[in-house]
């Protein structure tokens, strides 16, 4: 099967896009992980399918523009990507007939649909919805562990966050992956480390669950600007250095949360999956 693709990334976390809107396209777990592999495949923190949104609203327009259908490089399937949501966002600028293109756009997911605002900085503004401190993947409350003091909160994907003085103290690589295969987590857990830089910045470093250490995260984002209102640490408004660039968070009068940044193609081809 040859399939044409498009490399994008937001602040280093990259992707695998895939017009398929047609639905012609269905890739087994193997074929996922190949396709991510950056020695033998493309290389990529997971694949995105763009996909029809079937529906429409109250008024008659189209609940949402497509529907990104997200899988991590381990083949498991996530319920949301604020990096991966921004990419679908520039994706559909680059592919949409001209009759078609928008400033806003909705693109459903796993949780539910997100607004994107298109500026003409080429930056992105999702609506990312609201947080919950509870849920099925974790206990409520904090919790001790490998020696850190873990708070809970998810954007549709479920976090640890850990607050330290010092990033660098930790050996992270060998961290993420206690954190993330830890016997009380059911369904594995994605891991943060945040440093403040101070009350509006903060330094980041993220382990996501079913592809391990990334560039940056936008869920993760909002999972920590969420928590750290909660804990009366920031105001209104933070940014969030991860390796790969700054996020920039801030809220709504509903309590949603806001996310700006960045979205990149890198470029396109054809590759061919046994």
């Amino acid at each position: 099967m040859n399939i044409e693709f498009t490399k994008m990334h937001g602040l280093g976390n990259d992707f695998i896009v895939i017009d398929n809107m047609n639905g012609q396209v269905n890739l087994t777990k193997e074929q996922i992980s190949f396709l991510c592999d950056r020695h033998m495949g493309v290389g990529a923190d997971g694949v995105i399918l763009v996909e029809a949104k079937e529906g429409v609203d109250s008024t008659g327009s189209p609940r949402a523009d497509c529907f990104m259908n997200y899988i991590n490089a381990d083949g498991s399937k996530a319920q949301m990507c604020g990096n991966g949501v921004r990419c679908v966002a520039k994706f559909l600028q680059q592919t949409l007939p001209q009759e078609k293109q928008k400033d806003i756009f909705r693109v459903a997911t796993r949780s539910g649909v997100k607004e994107i605002q298109c500026h003409e900085d080429e930056t992105y503004s999702v609506n990312m919805g609201k947080v919950t401190f509870e849920g099925a993947d974790y206990v409520g409350g904090n919790t001790e562990l490998e020696g850190l003091t873990l708070h809970f909160v998810s954007m549709g994907n479920p976090f640890a966050v850990s607050f330290v003085d010092k990033i660098s103290d930790y050996d992270f690589k060998i961290l993420g992956p206690k954190i993330e295969n830890n016997k009380i987590f059911p369904n594995k857990m994605n891991f943060e480390l945040v440093e403040e830089k101070n009350k509006n910045e903060f330094n980041v470093r993220v382990w996501e669950r079913g592809c391990g250490e990334t560039m940056a995260c936008g869920t993760g984002a909002c999972a920590i600007y969420a928590l750290s209102k909660k804990l009366n640490k920031i105001g209104d408004e933070l940014i969030i250095n991860f390796p790969g660039g700054k996020l920039f968070l801030s809220s709504n009068k509903d309590e949603t949360i806001m996310m700006r940044g960045p979205a990149q193609g890198v470029y396109s081809g054809f590759v061919e999956v046994l």
